[in-house]
C-alpha cells in the first residue's frame, strides 16, 4: 500500500495536481498579559481577529503555505488573551497557470489548513483558562476575488 501511487498524484491527463504533503504549526503564541486579575473581570470581551497568509516556493512544484490568525481579546480595556497560530502546509502543485496556482494557494490551501488553525486557537484558549470562541466562517474565494479585484484596480495606470 504504502508503494502505491496516491490517486491525486496521478496526472495522465495533464490535470493539475495539488497534493497536501504535511500539515504543521510553524509558530505559536498565547498571552495573558494581565492574569489574574482579568478573571475577576466582567467579561464582556471585544474582539479583534486579523488573518493573513503566505506562499513560499520550494522548488518542484512544491510550496509552503502559511495561514496566520491573531486573536486579541480585551475586557474592560485590558488584554484578556492574545492568540497567534502561523498554521503551515506543504503542498504539491503542478499543472496550473500562474494564475491559477496563485488562486489554489490563497483559496483551497487555506481552506485545507483553516480547520488546523482554528482547532490550536480554541485549544489554547480553553488551557488558557478563557470560556469558549467561536471563530467565525471565512470564505477565502470571496476573500481572495476581493484582494485581487483591489490590486488590479490599484495597479491600472491612472488616465490623463
Amino acid at each position: 500500500m504504502a508503494d502505491e501511487e496516491q490517486p491525486a498524484a496521478r496526472n495522465e491527463n495533464n490535470s493539475p495536481v495539488i497534493l497536501p504533503q504535511s500539515i504543521y504549526v510553524k509558530d505559536i503564541s498565547f498571552e495573558t498579559p494581565n492574569s489574574p486579575e482579568i478573571f475577576t473581570a466582567k467579561w464582556e470581551p471585544e474582539v479583534k481577529l486579523l488573518m493573513d497568509s503566505t506562499s513560499k516556493d520550494l522548488g518542484n512544484d512544491i510550496y509552503e503555505v502559511v495561514l496566520v490568525f491573531t486573536v486579541t481579546v480585551n475586557v474592560g480595556g485590558n488584554t484578556a488573551y492574545l492568540v497567534e497560530v502561523h498554521q503551515a502546509g506543504i503542498f504539491t502543485l503542478k499543472g496550473m497557470t500562474p494564475e491559477q496556482l496563485h488562486r489554489t494557494q490563497h483559496v483551497f490551501c487555506l481552506r485545507f489548513l483553516h480547520p488546523y488553525a482554528i482547532a490550536a486557537i480554541l485549544d489554547l484558549i480553553t488551557k488558557g483558562g478563557f470560556p469558549q470562541f467561536l471563530m467565525p466562517p471565512v470564505n477565502f474565494g470571496a476573500r481572495y476575488t476581493e484582494r485581487y479585484e483591489k490590486t488590479e484596480k490599484t495597479s491600472e495606470p491612472e488616465a490623463s
